[in-house]
């Protein structure tokens, strides 16, 4: 598939506090972000409070490049934040708060219209904490055509995640994308024991139909795995500032190459650069110019990973 890709983030909008300034993230938006700057049309899905966070937000996706027509405004609830603290590996721990509004999600017919257009729809287990957006987020997904690649990046947050909403959400599925320490907790959540990495993810292509299992690795890089496939990619040797957004681009270059169907080996490589190069900036929306994502991904043919 050539030329622009309908790529959805659904789910939370939210400020991340850092120490260092408050910066607009949450996985869907930032996914769409990434998906804008690929060259697709990446859309966040999310709803706001009708508060000075709301408003700051919806000037900040302005900023960004990214629509905000499918961004909801809540006249009671805050817009969500999380705090954010900082490893000395840059590896970020998230106190995210309870009842703002993207907790409550609502079907509207925009969203039937959206969700029925979309070429992809990423989602994951945190905007499902709540009943009422999780229910959204299950009609979002139903209403998608048949054809839509739909991903879940599980992005398992604090006690945020349980089997009823990891098992829907696998069924929803075509792709599955999750990190190394967030694996042992979907298959506890599931109720798999004593299985390797690479079986767990098998059995669960096998399970649920999925096409591609993706396991990232911090800065180890990935592992893809499809039916007939296990590909491995070490990563990029970068001097990490934090790693938020990292994942979340990953998942974006990962959509964007899968759609245009390259290879387990070109989409690992990929995927790995762009999210090397988020992980060197500073929070998960860091500015960068199309051309220059196109640069960034060409020198991987000529650099190649760490080893």
């Amino acid at each position: 598939m050539n030329g622009s890709v309908l790529m959805v983030g659904l789910g939370e909008l939210l400020w991340d506090v850092l120490p260092t300034g408050k910066v607009l993230g949450g996985a869907p938006a930032n996914f769409a972000y990434m998906s804008s700057i690929l060259g697709n049309r990446g859309v966040p899905a999310s709803r706001v409070g009708n508060d000075p966070l709301g408003k700051e937000a919806r000037q900040q996706l302005h900023r960004l490049g990214l629509a905000d027509e499918y961004v909801q405004l809540d006249p009671n609830l805050p817009t969500g934040t999380a705090g954010v603290l900082i490893d000395a590996k840059g590896q970020p721990t998230f106190t995210i708060h309870e009842s703002v509004a993207w907790d409550f999600l609502q079907w509207t017919p925009a969203w039937q219209e959206l969700s029925a257009h979309a070429d992809i729809i990423c989602f994951g287990s945190l905007a499902q904490r709540t009943p009422t957006s999780a229910e959204t987020i299950d009609r979002f997904l139903r209403n998608s055509r048949p054809d839509a690649i739909l991903i879940f990046d599980a992005n398992l947050r604090q006690s945020y995640h349980d089997r009823a909403t990891i098992k829907r959400s696998l069924e929803h599925a075509d792709i599955l994308k999750l990190s190394d320490q967030e694996l042992p907790i979907l298959a506890s959540r599931l109720g798999v024991r004593d299985m390797s990495q690479e079986e767990l993810a098998f059995s669960l292509i096998q399970e649920f139909q999925l096409r591609l299992v993706c396991i990232t690795l911090a800065d180890k890089g990935s592992v893809l795995l499809s039916e007939s496939q296990c590909v491995t990619h070490p990563g990029f040797a970068v001097e990490v500032v934090d790693a938020v957004g990292a994942g979340d681009a990953f998942t974006a270059c990962l959509a964007h190459c899968f759609i245009r169907g390259h290879s387990l080996e070109e989409i690992g490589a990929y995927a790995n650069r762009l999210a090397s190069w988020v992980a060197t900036q500073q929070g998960a929306t860091p500015p960068i110019q199309r051309a220059q994502v196109r640069s960034l991904l060409q020198s991987v043919g000529r650099a190649g990973g760490k080893g």
